[in-house]
């Protein structure tokens, strides 16, 4: 909903307040602005300019040389093509350095071969149409005609310089749809006093009853219809102040009796409709259900086929209208149209949206019903476009109003209840400041009831009154409190730690992808895995989404592989994904799958290889803290290169497996490269996790550092070798790293060097000649046990 502040300072005077001072206490008070903008605001430098002397150019035989006086002194000479000008008149002159809308520069230049300081402007040029200056001309200079001086800004002289602001309004605020509801909002929120207009309606031409009857036979979906007949009719440009509002809130200007409908429309946010009096057979409106097969043409000039659940406006014969969606072209306003209906009703909002659903017609009129309108407001609204229709002379309005209602006029009643909401809000306001608040948003009082205005239909229950007061209030200052009456929440251990492996993954250069847990059988063919293999024994969806989502997973290979091969044939030069993914192992027949929570990432490009993936294996399990895991390798893994593969295990229970996937399976995906991939079990790492860190002070001792070479055979994994070093040491043993691994003549073949630098330190004391011997006579026993010897 835009509003213009202009318009706005009809009904609330907010003075020069800034405009971000305005947006941001509508926006605290429950209005949200969405934006806000100025009209005009892309003209820059743009002024009146008046046409002081006109002549040919010498080298042209359509260009005329003008003296403009801009209001700073000397004249300028400005160049135009234009046909239209004459000595005297006021017209926009844009000057050096000036912008346009649409990003357009001027500056001075020279045309054939003379200066000219400017551009003289058109209507179009401003970002304007002859609907908003009908006395304009649309190809040439747009020659002013109002009350202004040579100097002026352009935006000033001809009114294009409203703020226009945007609201979010809810669908449960119809009334905000509307200027005066917008404005009974700005004057809560500002403790102005709202200045609200109730029209006055001279009359005087006869008798509308004796022309028109009108009668509701639906009055479920059409509580109130009312009319009013206007005669000899006078089609006109509206004036200036009309059309500037209606331009500012984004509404083209027409003519004076479509624009009364589009600004009551806008100032009452009641849609408003009008009929050529001529055309209504009998003379009579009948608000009814439609004939099931009748048919319309509407306004668009569109047919269509309505049924009983639609409802019409008809006249004796025929529907003329369809209820809150857009009238008939059987009954449409023509150019020697003299007398007109008025309408201004109330129709139920879900008949109309279900309407406008079948017939694929939204209109303004229609989204403003949806969202269920006052009846009580059809009656003002309908006086105001009478009102507008002798304040500019467009017609002669007859005495009375047609009307047909069907809806209680009694207020809903809630009763105030100060000690709840105080206690509700956890807030302390006066009985006395409540009403205040409440009176202010148009709400009545009989004792300590809640009279409910008719245009405030959310407003239902004790805890909506509790929501008004809060809203002026004020929320900023309502205190910040923990919630009451249960525990808070917070993550559990395991939430904390599958966080924690998701933040290492990341840490470790991995982006994190999530899969659907349903896969196709198919599959299973492409990650080779073996017929017989008791996971191809999935469970089988009974609804399927597709051929391509029948079973539910019993591994996460396929569905990282098919986002792997999505990004490689995308031409992603290499990616590195996890995923904490589910598995579906099924149990038995009666009961749910069990459900496995892996870790799996996939990886391939530059970099990507079998020690990127153990090294990044490592570097999590350490972050886990998980110690005392194995390694070794494996050819029995199906979907992997069988002399690339090892499995990790726990106390000798897999737990994990590492490797390059097999190049039969990767160009199943379509993939020409080497992909890795890694799956860990998450029950068995926060089975073994020790997420506790434990405060160990600095070291008072100094530190002893001892190399070891070693010789052993090829086979033998350096992980082996780390865990006989750190055996033999114990306690002692600070810190060990391999710092070389030579494989060459001066080794036996099948046999490596591997060099170790092991770090020995003891908290109680300095460690004596004696302890280090002792602890690396141990470490080279322990070696020497698995098949390594010291190098000589």
């Amino acid at each position: 909903m835009d509003l213009s502040k202009k318009w706005l300072k009809e009904f609330v005077e907010l003075e020069d307040m800034p405009i971000r001072s305005f947006t941001e206490a509508m926006t605290m008070s429950g209005s949200k602005v969405e934006s806000w903008r100025t009209e005009g605001g892309e003209i820059e430098n743009v002024v009146v300019g008046k046409v002081l002397s006109l002549e040919r150019h010498p080298d042209s035989d359509h260009m005329w040389i003008t003296r403009t006086d801009v209001g700073n002194g000397e004249p300028l000479q400005i160049i135009t093509g234009a046909q239209n000008l004459k000595v005297g008149d006021l017209v926009p002159a844009a000057l050096h350095n000036s912008s346009l809308p649409g990003g357009k520069k001027i500056k001075k230049g020279k045309l054939r071969g003379l200066e000219s300081n400017g551009m003289l402007c058109s209507l179009s040029e401003l970002g304007l149409t002859k609907h908003d200056f009908p006395y304009a001309i649309e190809d040439g200079i747009f020659v002013l005609q109002e009350d202004c001086r040579p100097g002026q800004p352009i935006q000033e002289a001809i009114g294009l310089n409203d703020t226009i602001v945007e609201f979010e309004i809810t669908s449960n605020r119809p009334d905000c749809f509307s200027v005066i509801g917008l404005a009974r909002e700005a004057a809560a929120t500002f403790h102005k006093p709202l200045k609200l207009h109730v029209p006055v309606v001279k009359g005087g031409h006869g008798s509308g009853k004796e022309l028109l009857s009108v009668s509701v036979e639906a009055p479920d979906l059409c509580p109130m219809y009312s009319a009013r007949v206007v005669k000899n009719v006078r089609v006109k440009p509206s004036p200036r102040w009309m059309r500037e509002r209606l331009r500012a809130m984004g509404v083209r200007p027409i003519n004076n009796i479509v624009d009364i409908t589009n600004y009551v429309m806008l100032e009452y946010g009641q849609p408003m409709h009008s009929f050529d009096y001529r055309f209504i057979e009998g003379h009579k409106i009948t608000v009814r259900r439609a004939r099931d097969g009748e048919a319309i043409t509407t306004l668009d000039s569109a047919p269509h086929t309505l049924h009983s659940n639609n409802l019409v406006i008809a006249d004796e014969s025929r529907a003329v209208a369809i209820a809150g969606v857009m009238g008939g072209e059987n009954s449409e306003i023509v150019d020697d149209t003299t007398t007109i209906v008025f309408e201004s009703a109330c129709f139920k909002g879900s008949s109309v949206r279900t309407t406008a659903r079948d017939l694929g017609m939204r209109t303004d009129a229609s989204s403003l019903y949806e969202k269920g309108l006052d009846p009580n407001n059809c009656i003002p609204a309908l006086n105001r476009a009478c009102e507008l229709i002798e304040l500019l002379d467009a017609g002669d309005v007859t005495d009375g109003i047609i009307e047909d209602r069907h809806f209680p006029e009694e207020p809903r009643r809630i009763r105030l209840e100060p000690e709840w909401i105080n206690r509700f809000l956890d807030i302390s306001v006066e009985k006395d400041e409540m009403k205040r608040i409440l009176e202010k948003l148009g709400c009545g009082f009989d004792g300590d009831e809640v009279l409910v205005p008719s245009f405030r239909s959310d407003l239902v229950h004790k805890a909506d009154i509790a929501e008004e007061i809060a809203r002026f209030y004020g929320y900023d200052k309502i205190a910040s409190t923990s919630l009451r009456g249960g525990a808070q929440g917070r993550y559990t251990a395991r939430q904390k730690f599958e966080r924690l492996v998701g933040d290492t993954m990341l840490a470790l250069g991995a982006s994190e992808i999530m899969t659907y847990s349903f896969i196709s059988p198919k599959y299973y063919d492409k990650i080779l895995m073996p017929k017989g293999s008791p996971l191809r024994n999935s469970v089988v969806i009974s609804n399927p989404l597709g051929e391509d989502t029948g079973i539910m997973r019993t591994t996460a290979l396929p569905s990282m592989m098919d986002v792997l091969s999505r990004n490689y044939n995308n031409r992603n030069a290499s990616a590195c994904l996890y995923e904490l993914a589910t598995e579906y192992l099924p149990t038995s027949a009666d009961r749910l799958p069990e459900e496995k929570l892996k870790l799996i990432c996939g990886m391939y490009g530059d970099g990507a290889d079998f020690f990127t993936a153990k090294g990044m294996v490592e570097d999590l399990l350490e972050k886990l803290s998980v110690t005392g895991w194995d390694i070794a390798a494996s050819s029995e893994e199906f979907s992997y290169h069988p002399g690339r593969c090892a499995v990790l295990s726990i106390g000798g229970s897999p737990f994990g497996v590492i490797g390059e996937l097999h190049p039969k399976a990767a160009k199943n995906y379509g993939m020409d490269c080497r992909v890795i991939s890694f799956t860990l079990d998450v029950d068995t790492l926060y089975q073994n996790a020790k997420i506790e860190k434990i405060y160990r002070p600095l070291p008072k001792f100094p530190a002893v550092e001892r190399d070891l070479a070693l010789i052993c055979d090829d086979r033998i994994p350096v992980m082996t070798l780390e865990r006989a070093i750190r055996s033999g040491t114990g306690p002692l043993l600070e810190k060990i790293e391999l710092f070389d691994v030579y494989r060459g003549e001066q080794i036996e073949k099948g046999k490596k060097s591997a060099a170790f630098r092991v770090v020995l330190r003891s908290s109680s004391g300095t460690l004596t000649e004696d302890q280090i011997t002792a602890a690396m006579k141990r470490a080279v026993k322990e070696l020497e046990s698995i098949g390594a010897v010291l190098r000589s």
